[in-house]
């Protein structure tokens, strides 16, 4: 039988891991959709290239309060 309870040690490091992934592949999409889009409309590179380091700052902020969040919330 397994014995949950002798389960030790920083579980938040493998959650952090894990939600690490999502930031991740959002971030490429970002950029992937970005580079696309400037490649069909260059006029409006200016505007594209905002919105797509806008919408990294916010994925990274996640990926950074993902990171922040067990050291906070740890025993």
């Amino acid at each position: 039988m397994l014995d949950l309870a002798a389960v030790t040690g920083s579980l938040g490091s493998i959650g952090y891991g894990l939600a690490a992934i999502g930031p991740g592949i959002g971030i490429g999409i970002i950029f992937g959709l970005g580079v696309q889009a400037i490649a069909r409309q260059p006029e409006a590179y200016n505007l594209i290239r905002q919105n797509m380091l806008l919408g990294f700052a916010l994925a990274e902020a996640l990926a950074l309060i993902g990171l922040v969040m067990p050291f906070v919330f740890g025993k």
